[in-house]
């Protein structure tokens, strides 16, 4: 197995669960065609809602649980409060077994936290997120891959700082490891910036949209193709539509691992992301890592919250509809 290092988001997501109360039939208001009101919530009403859960999130210690249960070594570093969400983070961490010593603490920021609206009925859900200390990434040392020493450094989105991005990039193939990115929206907003970083990865996992605002294209062929003159290994999710994905020699497309009923589609893409690399890393073939990155994120959203449906890599997956291009 390899050591994995998680750099990213750590959140306590605080779930608002209800039957009938959070989605309504009457629009209140319409904005550039988006409602403005989450169902029949009114400013200044009382909602009984049917029960409430504690969860933990953020890109990065999603993908490390993936990573951990698979059975890598998994390493998070992140930022976090100093207050009960963050110790409800650190719990999780020491549960999975991941080395969360890492870790730094701002006391001077709340450790991020999401509150997230969802109808069991229809599966719909709002978040409310205050970022905190999950927000900031400037103050990570990227001298401790140096004690590290990871096979692999993993990222998620660091909120469009660049700057720390590159330093731990530069320093990681300075050592040797091996990068993967899962960019996110502020990042892909300085795109120009972020094209010229990509051939120093490995792999990078981007959303249809996502490799839109990064590349020329509209078709997941355009888009593979573009992408794949930065980055060996491109993958490329398009929802329900099943994704695409190269490892610089042969080229796949697939459909999703199975249509389960949906609860919750938190996580998903980590799971998508972190997926593949944990079977990439443990010396599957590319062909066998998208399989089990699909089952992944199939199985996380049939479950509350982007952990608790993460897989081990041990289990016995069906044949799923794939296809090599090439």
């Amino acid at each position: 197995m390899s050591k994995i290092l998680s750099l990213g988001s750590a959140l306590q997501d605080i779930y608002l669960i209800d039957h009938d109360d959070l989605i309504g039939t009457e629009v209140h208001s319409v904005r550039d065609g988006k409602k403005t009101i989450f169902g029949d919530l009114i400013f200044g009403s009382k909602v009984d809602i049917d029960k409430m859960s504690f969860e933990i999130g953020g890109g990065g210690t999603n993908s490390a649980v993936t990573f951990a249960r698979h059975g890598h070594e998994s390493v998070f570093i992140g930022n976090v409060g100093r207050d009960i969400a963050a110790q409800a983070i650190m719990n999780c961490l020491d549960e999975e077994g991941i080395d969360s010593s890492y870790v730094k603490v701002l006391p001077r920021k709340t450790t991020g936290t999401s509150v997230v609206l969802l109808d069991s009925k229809s599966g719909e859900r709002t978040i409310l997120t205050c970022r905190g200390a999950s927000a900031e990434f400037s103050n990570l040392d990227d001298a401790v891959l140096e004690e590290i020493r990871p096979d692999w450094l993993y990222i998620t989105s660091l909120r469009g700082d660049l700057e720390t991005l590159t330093r731990f990039v530069k320093r990681a193939k300075k050592l040797g490891a091996k990068i993967m990115f899962n960019p996110g929206v502020l990042e892909l907003k300085r795109a120009k910036k972020l094209l010229n970083l990509l051939p120093e990865l490995d792999a990078i996992l981007l959303n249809r949209r996502e490799a839109m605002a990064l590349v020329p294209g509209v078709t997941l062929e355009e888009l593979l193709e573009k992408l794949a003159r930065y980055v060996k290994i491109v993958l490329i999710t398009d929802g329900q539509m099943g994704a695409i994905a190269t490892d610089g020699l042969d080229i796949y497309r697939f459909a999703i691992y199975e249509d389960f009923k949906v609860k919750d589609t938190t996580g998903a893409g980590d799971a998508f992301g972190s997926g593949f690399l944990a079977h990439y890393a443990a010396g599957k073939s590319f062909r066998q890592s998208l399989i089990f990155a699909s089952a992944n994120s199939s199985y996380v959203v049939t479950q509350l919250g982007a952990k608790r449906g993460i897989l081990t890599g041990a289990e016995k997956l069906h044949p799923m509809p794939i296809q090599k291009l090439n």
